[in-house]
């Protein structure tokens, strides 16, 4: 009869593990976000972290807590991690509480150089007071456009996350677009970091599909009219 094989020990994975505090990025006061449990710093690198805006601030929860963001581990240090915020974006239920029958959507998705030479891709979506035909779309597009490129341009990328978290340049937008239509809420939906600038920890950041693709794809979504469901949030920028 043939022996029993006596069972082998059972690794426990948890014990293997330790727990560190992540931190948000400089330019959110390295906040803690997060308590995770990581097996190595080396697996931990990369690993993105998704918390909200009232979780940092604690201020204005109806708003704030529609607004997500991403924080990227770039190292551990002992008990610690430290982070650099890959994107910010709207929540989908705040985005579709901004639809309105009747109402076009303007998108825009571009590619902007920082001061220290990030590349950031940068959304934007416009929503009007009524339909509007494509010059104006252009235009709309032109002027927001012109606006974060100088932003861009003359900030560093945690600065130019920081104006975009804070809606400053939400609001500068609406102020260069209102004259062309009836701007009912402009802002920047979502950004991305693609590659890391000057100074910054050069981690690895999936680019996937060009801007100019990404665009093409929401082409088919302007004008529209998607009933709303969720309960209205302040429109930002306006």
């Amino acid at each position: 009869m043939p022996r029993a094989k006596r069972a082998g020990k059972v690794k426990d994975k948890w014990r293997e593990k330790r727990w560190v505090t992540v931190l948000a990025s400089p330019g959110f006061q390295r906040a803690p976000i997060a308590y995770i449990p990581i097996t190595s710093d080396e697996i931990a690198m990369g690993k993105v972290i998704e918390t909200t805006l009232f979780d940092l601030t604690r201020d204005d929860p109806q708003q704030n807590m529609l607004i997500k963001l991403h924080f990227q581990i770039t190292g551990v240090d002992g008990n610690t991690a430290s982070t650099v915020l890959k994107g910010e974006e709207y929540s989908r239920e705040y985005l579709r509480s901004l639809v309105r029958r009747g109402a076009s959507m303007v998108n825009f998705i571009r590619d902007f150089r920082t001061k220290d030479n990030a590349t950031v891709r940068v959304y934007v979506v416009a929503f009007t007071i009524g339909r509007i035909n494509s010059s104006r779309k252009h235009e709309i597009r032109l002027a927001s456009n012109k606006v974060i490129m100088e932003r861009a341009s003359n900030l560093f990328y945690e600065q130019f996350a920081q104006e975009v978290v804070k809606q400053t340049i939400a609001r500068e937008l609406y102020e260069n677009t209102k004259s062309i239509a009836k701007i009912r809420h402009v802002g920047i939906r979502k950004i991305k970091l693609i590659k890391a600038g000057e100074g910054m920890p050069q981690i690895p950041l999936a680019a996937g599909q060009t801007a100019e693709q990404e665009e093409a794809d929401l082409d088919g979504e302007e004008d529209s009219e998607i009933p709303i469901e969720a309960p209205i949030a302040p429109a930002a920028g306006v």
